[in-house]
């Protein structure tokens, strides 16, 4: 039994312009010690995805269907008051944006102090001693718990919302784009840092970002979305080097490649869809350079190529072989 299996996920935003389909049929596993990366454009569904899965989806949005399994229960069908018991213990989320996430007029350890009285229901002394084992095991000074936001640098600030994200010792921690303004230097330590974490506390870890490069030293596996769908999953290896989807193909060449010298990526042409009217058919027909008449009407089933990678197109085959 997996730790968390994602079926079929639909979550739908009510908006003064009509119903906004964000996620439309996204699937997914992830086992324990496991790293997941997720990743695609921007607006593809990959945040709505995790609050979907943390249910903190804004009043506007709603899951209209599919399943979210987590050690066997699907979550979908627990009260309020049973996610509110299991958020942050079972599933928590490393929010984007570390600059703006603390409170800039509360002590960084008071803050973590705050959720751990609250859902551990521990005294506060105990929960700043708490606080204070966090900074540790992510490697900050345990005397930086009396410091406020502002005399953090941002690998600093990252590294405390890392330590909230730990505080009630969850299953699975979501960290939604960490790196995030960070400089490559900063974003390789967390990610070290995060690596290094799931495998001590044996804790899945979905990491959820734009940028391909990132994921290759630091997941088992990656899941590739577009237009609210997951398209291809494998794992490093199946996703960059048999590649079996043609959005997955063009996602990796927007990457400069140093042994080809000075070319200037090509990009993808066209726009992401309108999830507000989905295309017919395949959701990437439209800007795929692949697309033959059965793209425009029939949505491709995920294909199993091997035990971990499934393609959700009509010719990986032709994809994997290159044609």
């Amino acid at each position: 039994m997996p730790l968390l299996e994602v079926k079929n996920l639909k979550t739908y935003f009510d908006t003064s312009s009509g119903e906004y389909k964000a996620v439309d049929g996204a699937g997914f596993e992830l086992d324990y010690g496991e790293a997941l990366g997720l990743v695609g454009e921007s607006g593809c569904g990959k945040t709505t995805c995790a609050l979907s899965i943390a249910k903190l989806l804004p009043k506007e949005g709603r899951v209209a269907g599919g399943e979210i399994f987590m050690e066997g229960i699907d979550i979908l069908k627990l009260s309020d008051d049973e996610i509110r018991a299991k958020r942050w213990k079972e599933v928590s989320i490393i929010f984007q944006g570390a600059m703006n996430a603390l409170n800039p007029v509360m002590m960084v350890g008071d803050q973590i102090a705050e959720a751990i009285v609250l859902h551990e229901k521990v005294r506060r002394e105990e929960a700043l001693r708490r606080a204070g084992d966090l900074f540790e095991l992510v490697e900050m000074p345990r005397k930086r718990i009396v410091n406020y936001p502002h005399e953090f640098s941002g690998g600093m600030k990252q590294r405390a919302m890392i330590a909230m994200a730990l505080a009630c010792n969850p299953k699975i921690v979501i960290g939604d784009e960490p790196t995030t303004a960070l400089d490559v230097m900063v974003q390789a330590q967390i990610l070290n840092l995060l690596e290094k974490l799931r495998h001590e506390l044996n804790m899945g870890l979905i990491l959820i970002t734009h940028d391909l490069s990132i994921l290759g030293e630091t997941c088992d596996k990656i899941a590739v979305m577009y237009g609210g769908k997951v398209v291809e999953t494998g794992t490093v290896k199946d996703i960059f080097e048999h590649t079996a989807h043609p959005y997955t193909e063009r996602l990796i060449s927007c990457f400069p490649n140093i042994s080809k010298g000075k070319v200037i990526p090509e990009g993808i042409k066209g726009t992401p869809p309108n999830m507000f009217d989905p295309p017919a058919g395949c959701s990437f027909h439209p800007r795929c350079h692949m697309a033959k008449e059965v793209c425009r009407y029939m949505e491709p089933d995920a294909e199993k190529i091997s035990e971990k990678h499934l393609s959700a197109c009509h010719f990986f085959r032709e994809v994997m072989n290159g044609k």
